[in-house]
């Protein structure tokens, strides 16, 4: 998988809006739309293009409560602990890390009581040996 210094300007605003139209990319890569359409094809076909989401604006979801939630797991566990993980909507996104923690968790739920209980659900999976969680009071910026 080759990703060249135009594929990546292409990924960069496809980041921002992945439902930009092609000529609207085209336009300001200063690329034709077939040249623009034939690279995310080929991105796509190669995997380096793994699917599209949905970013839900903050004003959607004002009020809720965004943590990082750290996890400790037990060896052997990881496996187990992950699926678990997956199977809650709450948990936005997971990530393994280095450090003195395995995982960190991005949780998201509207009220702090509904933090607590996820934190003490993510807590009680077997496998789980403590986990630690911080608030986020802002995001700065999201690619």
């Amino acid at each position: 998988m080759k990703i060249t210094d135009a594929d990546q300007q292409l990924l960069s605003v496809l980041r921002e809006n992945a439902r930009a139209s092609t000529a609207d990319i085209a336009r300001r890569l200063k690329l034709s739309r077939t040249t623009v359409h034939s690279r995310i094809e080929r991105l796509e076909r190669q995997g380096v293009i793994d699917g599209y989401t949905v970013r839900v604006h903050d004003e959607a979801e004002r009020g809720h409560i965004r943590a990082h939630i750290m996890v400790t797991v037990l060896p052997k566990q990881m496996t187990s602990v992950v699926a678990v993980l997956h199977g809650m909507p709450e948990v936005r996104a997971l990530h393994s890390v280095s450090g003195p923690f395995d995982l960190i968790a991005l949780g998201v739920v509207p009220t702090v009581e509904a933090m607590d209980e996820l934190t003490d659900r993510i807590g009680a999976i077997d496998g789980v040996e403590r986990t630690t969680s911080a608030i986020i009071l802002s995001a700065k910026f999201e690619r």
